[in-house]
């Protein structure tokens, strides 16, 4: 069995998996993993990379780490409160290893690079350390381990994208499941370590990624995200992508971009949903939302980070737009799909942030009505442009004072949106019983809400139904089964 820590958005908060047992036991020593990832879906996307190649090499899996030869923790960069909850994680790991010297203990992910030396040499708390882009490197840096050795490798690349292999779905309730489409960012956000802890921006081919969704539908998987740091930036050029749009319906060129990417998955069969994240703001077309309009099956709902609503903040960000052109692309949205739901990132208290412009965040959101918010008080990473160029100059009651405001104000919006959804009906994917009652179903709506309605002798997780929104709670749509 093999124990998962995730929280696919927030990259503040972490919660617990379930514990999963891997299928086929060909276990040539004998030797079990733990592996437990913090952070976005790219982490949790990455642990699935790696517990295939482990697999290969013939671990079994745990869920607890006590029993386990090899403990791997997927770090996430984004916020200090994560390192310090990994960095917490890692102690509690080598007390163990004090009872049970055979131990290894590696760190994968977004923390490698930055802290290595610290990890392996001045703390003493891992023997591995490896990059997002190293995770082939596993069987030598493991046998190294095994020599005596510490290990590591953090070395990026510009053309690794992980396509040829078949990821082993961790925590998985058999209908959702991820693919990533695309690894690194070329985005330099003044705030973000990604593009140096991740690399540059490249896109995988099309073909394997038509053929990983196929593979999954054919398997009773119902519906799939595509993952990368920035989607609307997806673009392969080359033989492969004329290949399978050749191959395709859709007819298309030789260059894939990513409505076409989106229109390639969708065409698998009407019967799978496609989701996405994340959209950068600069990058997502009309070409997209038409495409997301023309097909059923494409999720009408859209993250779409806008981290301020003032234009000077987006610019010290880097973000390379303004408050007008955000309003421009929401307006589209609403103008394409008008039953779309739109989420986002905020950041608060970001360098200089003037009392006006936190006002300019509050007033974004009461013209965009999110329907959720991941909110952020600021949090200066080292090595990031931020952290060279602008003082981390306000206070830390005015940060918690500003992003309480933020808060009040998405669970307003929040409100609204679900009460707008009263008396409609939605098309929910099922996805399990409820977690707070055996006779209740748990799924999602299009736009990413989750649904909860009475079970009946008919339908399973994995099936479709249409229900009739009768109330909501601060987060939840309630109705039941109609048609």
């Amino acid at each position: 069995m093999l124990g998962l820590q995730a929280s696919l958005k927030d990259h503040d908060e972490s919660r617990q998996g379930e514990a999963l047992v891997l299928d086929g036991a060909d276990v040539k020593h004998n030797r079990k993993l733990f592996i437990e990832s913090y952070g976005c879906a790219m982490n949790f996307s990455d642990s699935e990379i790696v517990a295939s190649i482990m697999s290969d090499m013939g671990f079994s899996t745990t869920s607890d780490y006590k029993e386990a030869d090899v403990i791997f923790i997927n770090t996430c960069s984004i916020r200090d409160n994560a390192e310090q909850r990994v960095r917490n994680r890692l102690k509690e790991f080598s007390a163990a290893k004090v009872k049970n010297p055979g131990i290894t203990i590696g760190v994968l992910g977004c923390m490698a690079e930055r802290l290595k030396s610290k990890f392996l040499e001045e703390e003493k708390l891992v023997d591995l350390v490896i990059g997002p882009d190293a995770y082939r490197d596993l069987p030598n840096l493991i046998g190294q381990v095994d020599d005596g050795n510490r290990a590591v490798n953090v070395l990026l690349s510009r053309e690794e994208t992980y396509a040829d292999i078949s990821p082993v779905r961790l925590n998985t309730n058999g209908i959702s499941a991820f693919i990533s489409i695309m690894r690194g960012c070329d985005n330099m956000c003044s705030f973000c370590v990604v593009p140096f802890t991740r690399g540059r921006e490249r896109s995988r081919d099309p073909q394997s990624i038509v053929r990983e969704a196929e593979e999954l539908f054919n398997k009773g998987y119902r519906e799939v995200t595509l993952l990368g740091q920035n989607v609307d930036s997806y673009k392969y050029p080359g033989a492969e992508a004329k290949e399978v749009n050749d191959e395709s319906p859709s007819g298309y060129g030789q260059t894939v971009n990513f409505a076409r990417l989106l229109e390639l998955v969708a065409n698998i069969n009407p019967e799978l949903r496609v989701r996405f994240s994340t959209s950068h703001p600069k990058d997502i077309t009309d070409e997209v939302l038409y495409t997301m309009a023309r097909h059923e099956n494409i999720c009408k709902h859209i993250h779409l980070p806008v981290q301020s609503g003032n234009s000077r903040i987006l610019e010290m960000m880097n973000r390379t737009y303004t408050r007008e052109w955000y309003i421009d692309r929401v307006d589209a949205i609403r103008r394409i799909m008008p039953e779309c739901g739109i989420s986002t990132d905020i950041i608060i208290g970001f360098c200089s942030e003037t009392e006006e412009e936190h006002q300019e965040t509050l007033s974004m959101m009461e013209y965009v009505k999110y329907d959720f918010a991941y909110m952020f008080t600021y949090s200066e990473r080292p090595g990031t442009l931020a952290a060279k160029r602008y003082p981390d100059d306000i206070p830390e009651e005015v940060k918690k004072r500003r992003f309480n405001e933020i808060l009040a104000k998405q669970q307003e919006c929040s409100s609204i949106r679900l009460e707008q959804r009263v008396g409609k009906t939605f098309k929910v994917l099922i996805e399990r019983n409820s977690k707070k009652s055996a006779t209740d179903f748990s799924g999602k709506s299009d736009q990413n809400t989750t649904v909860v309605f009475p079970a009946d002798n008919k339908s399973r997780p994995g099936d479709y139904v249409h229900v009739l929104i009768e109330k909501c709670t601060p987060a939840t749509l309630i109705g039941k089964i109609v048609g």
